[in-house]
C-alpha cells in the first residue's frame, strides 16, 4: 500500500515542501530510502525501525521504499525520521487518520521520543504560505513554530503521541504562543556612562546608530575601543516585530535559538575572532549556513583588531557592505542571506600600537606603519562613513568619579532619529540614511549655496571620490535628524566631513 506524508526542507533561509512516500510490497524484508538523502537521512532507517518496535508497534516483514520528493533537492538532516515512520504506519494501515492538510517534522530517539530539529520557523511560514493549516512538530520546536500566525501547531513528545492522536484515541492540545517585544532591558556588557572621557568618540557612537552607519575606530592599545564598542547594543533602537521575525529566522536555521528564548528579542552584536574562517564569517561550508555577517543582520558586527582579520577576508565585506546581502555560489545553486548589519572595527595606528600616541614613543619604523595600514584597502575604508582616533585617557578623568551620559539617555535620541527616518521613508523599503541610494540622496539630501561650496573644497583637498560623497551627505542627514532639523546646515555637514580618514602620507 501506498502512503504520502509532507515535510520540509529549508533552503538558505526558505523552506521546502518535501513529499514522502511510503510504498510496502511483498519481498523480503528491508528498507530502502530514495530522493537524494544525505548520511543522515539514509540512518534513519534504524532509528525509524527502532522507535516503531520499541513504542509497541509492529514493523511491516516486508519490503519498504520511501521516496523523498522532489529528487533534485539534498535532503540533510534527521527531520524526516517522524514523517517516514508515521508514512510507513498509515502505509501498513496501522493508523487511520488524515494528514492531507498537516506537515510533520521530527527526530526520533530510539525510544520513539521527538527531538529538536533545526529551521522550524522558515519549515512553519513556508507551510503556512502553501495553505497548509497543521503543523506536527518536536515539543521544543513549537514555540518557535507558533510565531507564524494562522497555523495549529502541535507539539510532539514521542511518536506513540502523534499515532494515538492521528488515530482519535487521545488528541492533543494545540500550543497557544504568547510572546511580547517588550520585555526587560538584557544586561549589556558595558555602558556609556562608565567609559570616562572619549566625548567626542561617544558622539560618533550614537551617530552611527542613529543612522545604520559604519565606524572605525583607531587608537593605541588600552584606551577603551572594545568597551566603547561593546556599548554600542544598549543604544541601538529596539526591535519592531517584523525585524524580530526577520533575525528569527536567520537563527532558527543556524540552530541558535533555545527553546526558552523562540523571538530573538534585541539586536545581535556578533564579535568573530580574527581567526575566524571564511565560511564562519561570509557564510557557505559544504552545506551553506549564515555566516557571522547574516548573524548580525539588524544589528552590529565588531571586529576587533580589524587588521588581523587578513586583506582577503576583509575584502570579502565590500559586496555585503553595499548590497545588504550576500550571495554563496556553488555548483548546485545559489543562496542569498541577508546581511544588513553596523560594521564597527577597531584598530592600532602601528603594529605596536604608539604611532600616534603623544606620550609614548612608537618603534615602528614608516614602512611598517604603511604596510600595517594598508593591510585595510583603500576601497574598504570608503565603505566605512566613521572614522574616529581614540586617544589615551589621562589618569584625572579615569580617576573622576563623574559619570556620563547613561546609555538609556542616549538610545532615546538614536529611537527619535530613526522615528524620523522610518516616516521619510514610508512609501520605500528603506528604514534608515545609511540604506539610501543616489535617487533618495538626491531628495532627501538638499545642500544650500554655503553647504555646496564646503563639499566642494572638501573633496578637491582630500581627493574623496564618488563613493565618499554619497556617504558625507547620508552622515549629515543623519546628523541633521538627531538635531531635529528638517534641511542638512552647514554645521552637519562639517561635521560629517570631519569623520573621513586622514591617512599617512
Amino acid at each position: 500500500m501506498l502512503a504520502k506524508v509532507t515535510s520540509c526542507a529549508v533552503v538558505g533561509l526558505e523552506g521546502v515542501l518535501i513529499s514522502v512516500e511510503v510504498d510496502i510490497s511483498r519481498g523480503l524484508p528491508s528498507m530502502t530510502i530514495v530522493g537524494l538523502p544525505d548520511a543522515a537521512v539514509q540512518e534513519s532507517r534504524e532509528r525509524v525501525r527502532a522507535a516503531i518496535k520499541n513504542s509497541g508497534l509492529p514493523f511491516p516483514s516486508a519490503r519498504v521504499t520511501v521516496n523523498l520528493a522532489p529528487a533534485d533537492i539534498r535532503k540533510a538532516g534527521p527531520a524526516y525520521d517522524l514523517p517516514i515512520a508515521i508514512g510507513i504506519l498509515l502505509a501498513n494501515e496501522q493508523i487511520i487518520g488524515n494528514v492531507e492538510q498537516a506537515i510533520v517534522m521530527g527526530e526520533l530517539s530510539l525510544d520513539g521520543g521527538v527531538r529538536h530539529v533545526s529551521g522550524a520557523l522558515p519549515m512553519a511560514n513556508q507551510a503556512k504560505k502553501e495553505g497548509f493549516t497543521t503543523l506536527f512538530v518536536p515539543a521544543e520546536d513549537a514555540p518557535q513554530a507558533a510565531l507564524i500566525e494562522g497555523v495549529t501547531v502541535y507539539p510532539i513528545e514521542s511518536l506513540l503521541d502523534l499515532v494515538d492522536h492521528l488515530s482519535g484515541h487521545k488528541k492533543l492540545a494545540p500550543y497557544e504562543m504568547k510572546f511580547s517585544l517588550n520585555g526587560a532591558t538584557p544586561p549589556y556588557a558595558s555602558d556609556l556612562s562608565e567609559i570616562k572621557g572619549q566625548e567626542h568618540v561617544k558622539r560618533a557612537v550614537e551617530v552611527a546608530a542613529a543612522g545604520a552607519h559604519n565606524l572605525l575606530m583607531s587608537g593605541p592599545p588600552g584606551s577603551g575601543k572594545t568597551l566603547i564598542a561593546r556599548s554600542i547594543p544598549g543604544i541601538l533602537p529596539r526591535l519592531d516585530i517584523d525585524e524580530a521575525l526577520d533575525v528569527t529566522r536567520i537563527y532558527s536555521v543556524a540552530d541558535q535559538l533555545s527553546a526558552d528564548e523562540p523571538l530573538v528579542h534585541h539586536r545581535p552584536f556578533r564579535a568573530p575572532h580574527h581567526t575566524v574562517s571564511y565560511a564562519g564569517l561570509i557564510g557557505g561550508g559544504r552545506w551553506p549556513k549564515p555566516g557571522e555577517i547574516s548573524l548580525a543582520h539588524r544589528g552590529v558586527l565588531f571586529l576587533d583588531e580589524l587588521p588581523e582579520f587578513g586583506t582577503r577576508m576583509l575584502e570579502m565585506l565590500r559586496q555585503p557592505l553595499e548590497d545588504k546581502i550576500v550571495s554563496i555560489s556553488r555548483s548546485a545553486g545559489s543562496l542569498t542571506y541577508p546581511a544588513n548589519f553596523i560594521l564597527i572595527g577597531s584598530m592600532n595606528p602601528c603594529p605596536c600600537g604608539f604611532y600616534t600616541d603623544p606620550n609614548k614613543e612608537c618603534t615602528c619604523s614608516v614602512s611598517m606603519v604603511k604596510s600595517y595600514q594598508k593591510k585595510i584597502s583603500g576601497p574598504l575604508m570608503d565603505r566605512i562613513d566613521i572614522h574616529v582616533e581614540v586617544p589615551r585617557v589621562p589618569f584625572e578623568k579615569l580617576s573622576s568619579q563623574r559619570t556620563g551620559e547613561p546609555s538609556a539617555t542616549v538610545r532615546d535620541r538614536v529611537e527619535a532619529a530613526r522615528c524620523v527616518q522610518r516616516k521619510r521613508f514610508a512609501d520605500t523599503p528603506l528604514q534608515t540614511n545609511a540604506d539610501m541610494g543616489p535617487g533618495e540622496i538626491r531628495q532627501f539630501c538638499p545642500l544650500d549655496e554655503t553647504s555646496t561650496n564646503l563639499l566642494k573644497s572638501a573633496m578637491q583637498q582630500m581627493q574623496l571620490s564618488a563613493r565618499a560623497y554619497h556617504r558625507i551627505l547620508k552622515l549629515a542627514r543623519t546628523i541633521a535628524d538627531l538635531a531635529e532639523a528638517e534641511q542638512i546646515l552647514t554645521p552637519h555637514l562639517a561635521e560629517a566631513i570631519q569623520y573621513r580618514p586622514r591617512r599617512m602620507d
